[in-house]
């Protein structure tokens, strides 16, 4: 039976059969939606999975803003005091500071200094310059995993009675060279237990997307009282006096949910406090962390493979100072040490990382630019001679970097640094979690990657010259010996 003949007498059963007709189109309908669920199945399963995705990339802030001619070195602009220490802020409404989206801070702490509970709406990374002592970062939903056992009085204690023990997060030593990683809206606070001052620069990437209110700074005070919350106040020349949080709640009410009298309530509001956010402990304090050597073996046994690693028991704190950790070394150059999300997992969703550079006399911080990130580099001992160089090919920046001062690297400006005569350490704060350098010249530089022949007739060279430009520091990556100690190679 052909097939014509075929169809023709099944048009002629469904033509005679109504129900049978009813059925194949419902059959026929099965049979679409199956192919369309199925459809959209395999649709979802070439998306990733939700607790596989990075945070939110990229930065909210107009990139139009960066309209950057002329930088600057800069300095502290504002100092407010307190009675264990100082903050001292750089300009946040400085053009380079606006273009990267942040906000710097120089805070001191004395020694036996508390610097109260505090946090804001921007994540930040902190870079102890001096000192050492204790921090926590009061993370929510977080165990209270520390005990401190506190002695109630000795009348008690001769009658054999229990200690009270006090229950709280896990408190971290730092020390010199640490590099702190603190998310937004976490509240953390910081004890001074040496004998020196506790210096750290602190950045807040103000135009980090968790940042859902706006581009300045906001501090919130758990405690304490600042004169003044940020810059932009005083430049508005505001002399309010900023209170804590719990200074906006009703007086009675606090008390109440709290379950103290009113004045209790009083003292917590900060009523005729007016100590500041930083504050002498009289005594010290009484805390029981485990050594840092102990946490630090604790830290890396444990791992950071993504499963496990969890925001309580994640680490917070990295040294990039010391030189055993360096990812670049050179007898007579000096080293570079950066960290990433890949040694530091929480800067994936902080969306920041760091590098510390330590540079010899006269020594050459290679030129190269940064490919996805602004860098913002602090200048932590000796000084330094800064170019940066622009997309129009003219110079932003060309002169002397000192101590305590800081300048911005636009993302893509090209930089170079030469270390003076007493050397040049820094700290550079960049705004990704996996910032990539490009290197101008040198090993694995745009220089050594393009061919001969394409160099020759970029620059109108002869090959010999090429060679000898390609050759001359082919070895030698991120840090460059001065000229000196290197002979005759550089002539």
């Amino acid at each position: 039976m052909d097939r014509d003949c075929l169809s023709h007498r099944l048009c002629n059963i469904l033509h005679r059969s109504p129900c049978l007709r009813i059925s194949m189109a419902r059959a026929i309908l099965a049979a679409l939606s199956v192919l369309l669920l199925c459809g959209v199945s395999l649709a979802q399963l070439d998306q990733p999975l939700p607790w596989t995705q990075s945070p939110p990339q990229g930065r909210f802030r107009v990139q139009s803003q960066c309209r950057l001619e002329n930088l600057r070195a800069l300095e502290p602009t504002e100092r407010f005091d307190a009675e264990a220490g100082l903050i001292e802020y750089f300009a946040e409404n400085d053009e380079q500071l606006e273009c990267a989206g942040v906000a710097v801070r120089r805070t001191t702490v004395a020694s036996r200094g508390l610097l109260l509970p505090e946090y804001s709406n921007a994540p930040k990374l902190v870079y102890i310059l001096q000192g050492r002592g204790y921090t926590g970062a009061l993370i929510p939903g977080c165990p209270e995993s520390f005990q401190s056992v506190q002695r109630q009085s000795q009348q008690t204690e001769e009658r054999g009675s229990e200690r009270y023990r006090d229950q709280h997060q896990k408190i971290r030593e730092f020390r010199e060279g640490d590099i702190l990683a603190l998310p937004a809206g976490v509240a953390y606070w910081c004890y001074n237990d040496g004998e020196t001052p506790v210096i750290a620069i602190e950045l807040f990437d103000t135009s980090n997307n968790v940042n859902q209110l706006d581009e300045n700074l906001r501090k919130f005070q758990l405690a304490g009282n600042p004169r003044r919350q940020s810059s932009w106040a005083a430049t508005q020349q505001e002399e309010k006096q900023n209170k804590n949080l719990f200074s906006g709640f009703d007086l009675s009410l606090l008390a109440e949910v709290l379950g103290v009298n009113i004045e209790t309530a009083r003292n917590i509001r900060g009523e005729n406090d007016n100590r500041g956010s930083i504050v002498f402990v009289e005594g010290g304090l009484r805390l029981a962390i485990p050594s840092a050597t102990r946490e630090e073996e604790e830290e890396q046994q444990r791992g950071s493979n993504g499963l496990e690693e969890t925001l309580c028991n994640t680490r917070l704190r990295y040294n990039i100072a010391d030189p055993r950790r360096a990812d670049v070394y050179s007898p007579k150059g000096g080293r570079i040490t950066s960290i990433n999300s890949q040694k530091v997992p929480i800067l994936n969703f902080l969306q920041l990382n760091a590098e510390k550079g330590v540079l010899q006399r006269n020594a050459i911080f290679a030129p190269h630019w940064n490919t996805n990130a602004h860098s913002v580099l602090y200048g932590t001992r000796g000084n330094a001679r800064i170019q940066i160089v622009g997309n129009y090919g003219r110079p932003v920046y060309d002169g002397e970097l000192r101590q305590n001062q800081l300048i911005t690297i636009p993302q893509n400006f090209a930089v170079m640094a030469q270390a003076g005569d007493q050397g040049f350490e820094y700290i550079s704060f960049k705004t990704s979690d996996n910032a990539m350098m490009s290197p101008i010249v040198g090993k694995g530089s745009v220089i050594n990657a393009i061919p001969e022949s394409v160099l020759m007739n970029s620059y109108r060279l002869s090959r010999a010259e090429v060679r000898r430009l390609k050759d001359n520091r082919r070895y030698e990556l991120g840090v460059f010996e001065p000229s000196q100690s290197r002979g005759s190679a550089s002539a």
